[in-house]
């Protein structure tokens, strides 16, 4: 069936497949068409299954040499991606090249064009160098932990005063107003609940609010720096509505032994909390210093690498980093595409300045897959029951519940190649040079990922 096929690389990790079909292929492909739709084709003059082959291809014969080429064409490519190695990635479809006027007389040649696992060459990985922050743990550290646990078990009330105060929890309705004070379509947002202070409202609003009472509404201007929080906001001004629909305050215990015995029974005094609670911090400091250390070793290697990116993965993370962006502002795509446009900006626009971003991220993923194959890692069946008890000990999950849910859920696998990455990072980080730099506070190093 297939007389001739030819690859042809192009830049981008893609690939040109020309293929030439015998056209006695086709003229079967064509012949079988017409005995399937002569069983089943209904012409007025004719009974239901009964319309002649020579009728049918003078009423049909242009819409048939197509269905046959399609056909044929889709069993080549098939047949061809079985045997190659250039085989298309699992998430393209390969784009079908210029146009084609079929004639049973002919060959039928065609080209495609898709993307391809590209070919990378990994950087040295071992013997590299990193600088570790020095970073000591203070008594402001350890109040702040406990201020969060007294946070976690305040009592939360009504508040007697109808007033707005920092710490205070409200229940808003918002929405942006156009210069008359025109409600703008799609910005609505009823029964959002934060805490005032924490910045937790895609407007920060916290400080414009302090001092409203409970059923009140306010207009608030807002003119955000080009440097905002929120790319979507940079250097806009907006006008909002907001009324306080509900108050609520929280009454926080004291720092005392009994505080210490009600956030678990394993604390008998302040002190044995305030001890656990120093432990903790060294265990995550110098996960966090890890981490930063092994980001910092990662890049040097992906930047001395070579990889040629198709265009389908810088898409692929696109789309993710899209998704991870509607999710953070906490509404649909719609909503969100309709607040860029009165922004002036598109999701288009958006992408392209999220590119180089997106290309980063895709190759650093490659990099690090080739590290791991060029390792030959592997995880034992027993290493994931082990990672698998120290999650669900960690977790407070039954262990057989957890691995059920790992099964149902099928991240089994996405578990396998994190371990991976782990023993890689292990390999990596064994291999360096680790000196000591500047000193830096505790909570700059943890930033928010604490």
């Amino acid at each position: 069936m297939i007389a001739n096929k030819e690859i042809e690389r192009l830049p981008q990790s893609a690939v040109k497949l020309s293929v030439t079909i015998e056209k006695d292929a086709v003229r079967a492909e064509y012949g079988d068409l017409l005995k399937k739709y002569s069983k089943t084709a209904k012409l007025k003059g004719f009974r239901p299954g009964h319309v002649p082959g020579d009728i049918l291809e003078k009423k049909y014969g242009d819409s048939l040499k197509h269905e046959a080429s399609a056909n044929i064409m889709e069993k080549a490519l098939k047949d061809i991606f079985e045997q190659i190695d250039e085989k298309p990635l699992p998430y393209v479809t390969p784009e079908l090249q210029g146009d084609f006027t079929p004639d049973l007389d002919k060959n039928l040649e065609f080209a495609v064009v898709y993307d391809v696992f590209p070919e990378v060459t990994v950087g040295e990985y071992r013997g590299l160098s990193a600088e570790e922050a020095d970073v000591e743990i203070s008594s402001e550290d350890e109040q702040r932990e406990i201020d969060i646990l007294r946070e976690q078990n305040a009592l939360v009330v009504d508040k007697k005063e109808d007033t707005v105060a920092k710490n205070d929890i409200v229940t808003i309705t918002y929405y942006e107003v156009d210069e008359g004070g025109k409600e703008i379509p799609n910005t609505r947002r009823e029964g959002f609940v934060f805490t005032v202070g924490t910045g937790y409202n895609l407007y920060k609003l916290d400080d414009d609010i302090v001092g409203m009472k409970k059923d009140t509404e306010k207009v608030i201007a807002k003119d955000f720096p080009e440097d905002f929080e929120y790319e979507i906001l940079r250097g806009k001004k907006v006008t909002l509505k907001v009324t306080v629909t509900a108050l609520k305050e929280k009454q926080l215990p004291e720092m005392d032994d009994e505080l210490a015995q009600d956030i678990s029974e394993k604390y008998k005094t302040l002190a044995d909390l305030k001890a656990d609670i120093r432990q903790k911090l060294e265990e995550v400091l110098k996960n966090r210093l890890k981490s930063e250390n092994i980001s910092a070793l990662i890049k040097k290697v992906v930047d001395a690498s070579e990889v040629d990116l198709p265009k389908s993965m810088v898409s692929l993370e696109l789309d993710q980093m899209w998704h991870n962006f509607v999710s953070r502002l906490r509404g649909t795509e719609e909503q969100v595409e309709a607040l860029l446009g009165r922004e002036g900006k598109s999701k288009e626009e958006l992408f392209k300045e999220w590119t180089p971003a997106a290309e980063r991220s895709a190759k650093t993923e490659l990099v690090i897959h080739k590290m791991i194959e060029k390792e030959s890692l592997v995880i034992t069946d027993n290493e994931i029951e082990d990672e698998l008890k120290r999650e669900a000990e960690s977790s407070n999950t039954p262990l057989e519940e957890l691995k059920a849910q790992y099964e149902k859920e099928r991240v089994r696998d996405y578990l396998v190649e994190e371990m991976k990455k782990q023993k890689l990072y292990d390999i990596i980080i064994t291999a360096a040079s680790i000196t000591k730099g500047g000193k830096r506070k505790f909570m700059d190093v943890m930033g928010n990922n604490k």
